[in-house]
């Protein structure tokens, strides 16, 4: 954070409005059909501090009277009102279990103000349990939470504080706050954009929320420490002893495109949970995975949300537990693929070397970069066209470009590449992004995975060590086809931070050469 380049706020803001509109629709539309249901009940929720939050209620048929039934609370995604979970949470009650959904603070009917998963709102998910334990069927041995992005990461953050929780299903949500909108200390733009023009439209952002916004879009690099020590606070992987202690059985799922909680974040509290745990990824941008359910469609999420409640909150032998705990969908094949832990994921690596030495102006789009919020990673999820670039055509100028041989097999990249190289600027700040690309014959590249990099208080011309994780991924490399690594310091996604007329040296030095690892999966 300083010398941004030119990127202004409000044009993130226009290039995501359309994703945000839909996004809205694609909450309300099977919730306003769902609203009707029989056995829905509208509440008031009285949260922390006496702060009303708007809520419902569905309870099992024939359960008037009766005790015991398993309880899931269900906090709403962040922009989305109440009604967002009624059709799974219908479902949910069909299947035995009292469901309480409600609004989170700050947003439409509910009271209060946005503190975007601040001590509030997990005091509010403690209340509603208060108070669904009081005024409904529940059985206080048998709490669970769940919830799309907001609602995942309210839930993990509520059962590192509330030891009733047993069980939750965190879907599409986050671990680590700042490793998600701000990773390679690099402010992703276009994903802070739509959650800032979520919260206006839809809710009330909170005084020190507006501050954040404008602390994080102006590059201040003053206000960094206290931009990292509010999001880690917001932070389940922040409290990761205290989920570990209270031993709530944890279920993560997210998307390989995730462009608001890239997947990576999860992947580590993920591997420190000692609980009872499961990790699924698959194909897709933030929520997209999921959003089907809403409408009542078969949707994988969901049918493994439940059966994560039905064995750890409701006791039913459905074999869960005995499946392996990491689940990948590919992108290129559709296939699920089981695994013991994370790091069976990948069983290989193989390192294409970054040799020689390329030297990149700034301040320039090569024409490389990882798409448009949602759009690419839909098309990618839905027709498996990820954003591509002629690579051979990529303007030597503003883009260094290395690629791998043919291969004469095809390569099942699973898990994380990372990239290790050394930089010489010839400014003190800066920002590089890497992509990775599969290239075929023609020398057509689709992209399988990239991560930015923003460095400041460097020494112009003294060379220094950049480790760089891309985003994790799976992905499939046809034979013949080849990897290529591409580097430039321009990408709509992210506010970028290179001076005028800065220049970057990429060199590889005899003693500490130059590579990226590639995570291949056993042939």
């Amino acid at each position: 954070m300083g010398h941004p380049h030119k990127a202004q706020r409000t044009t993130a803001v226009g290039v995501v409005s359309a994703t945000l509109i839909a996004g809205t629709t694609l909450g309300l539309a099977p919730a306003a059909q769902a609203s009707t249901t029989a056995g829905v009940r509208f509440v008031d929720i009285a949260g922390d501090g006496g702060t009303i939050l708007k809520a419902n209620v569905i309870t099992p048929a024939g359960a008037a009277g009766t005790r015991g039934f398993p309880l899931i609370v269900l906090p709403t995604s962040w922009g989305l009102p109440q009604v967002e979970y009624l059709t799974q949470a219908q479902r949910l009650a069909n299947s035995g279990y009292v469901v309480v959904s409600y609004n989170v603070r700050g947003f439409w009917q509910s009271g209060g103000e946005i503190e975007v998963a601040g001590p509030p709102d997990v005091a509010d998910a403690s209340k509603v349990i208060d108070w669904a334990l009081a005024n409904t069927p529940a059985d206080a041995q048998k709490v669970g939470m769940a919830g799309m992005s907001y609602g995942a990461g309210i839930s993990l953050l509520a059962a590192a504080h509330d030891k009733r929780i047993k069980a939750v299903a965190a879907l599409s949500g986050w671990a680590d706050l700042i490793d998600s909108i701000y990773s390679g200390r690099t402010q992703h733009a276009q994903a802070a954009a739509l959650l800032d023009g979520a919260g206006t439209l839809t809710g009330r952002p909170s005084a020190e929320l507006q501050q954040v916004f404008k602390d994080f879009f102006s590059s201040n690099l003053s206000k960094e420490p206290e931009l990292i020590a509010w999001g880690k606070k917001r932070s389940p992987q922040t409290y990761i002893d205290q989920i570990n202690a209270n031993g709530a059985a944890i279920m993560l799922a997210n998307g390989w495109g995730d462009t608001i909680f890239p997947p990576n974040q999860y992947v580590k509290f993920y591997e420190e949970l000692t609980g009872p745990k499961r990790l699924e990824y698959r194909p897709g941008d933030h929520a997209t995975a999921e959003v089907t359910g809403l409408f009542g469609l078969p949707n994988d999420v969901w049918t493994d949300t439940g059966r994560w409640f039905d064995h750890y909150l409701s006791g039913e032998d459905n074999g869960i537990d005995r499946e392996q705990p990491v689940q990948l969908k590919s992108r290129s094949t559709g296939g699920y693929e089981g695994y013991p832990d994370w790091k069976s994921v990948a069983a290989t690596r193989k390192k294409i070397a970054l040799a020689g030495s390329t030297t990149i102006r700034a301040n320039v789009d090569s024409g490389a970069n990882g798409g448009v919020i949602f759009l690419s990673s839909i098309l990618d999820q839905i027709a498996q066209l990820p954003p591509m670039a002629s690579i051979p055509l990529l303007p030597r100028r503003w883009a260094a470009v290395w690629q791998s041989e043919k291969y004469a097999s095809a390569q099942q990249v699973r898990g994380t590449a990372k990239l290790h190289t050394t930089v010489t600027a010839t400014k003190e700040s800066g920002t590089l992004v890497a992509y990775l690309y599969d290239v075929g014959p023609l020398g057509l590249g689709k992209l399988v995975s990239n991560a930015p990099y923003t460095f400041h208080g460097q020494t112009p011309g003294k060379p220094f060590g950049v480790d760089l994780e891309l985003f994790s991924t799976a992905y499939d490399v046809p034979a013949g086809h080849r990897l290529a690594l591409v580097v430039d310091t321009v990408d709509p996604l992210y506010i970028e931070h290179n001076p005028s007329g800065a220049q970057l040296t990429f060199s590889s030095p005899e003693h500490d050469p130059s590579y990226v690892s590639v995570p291949l999966r056993k042939q």
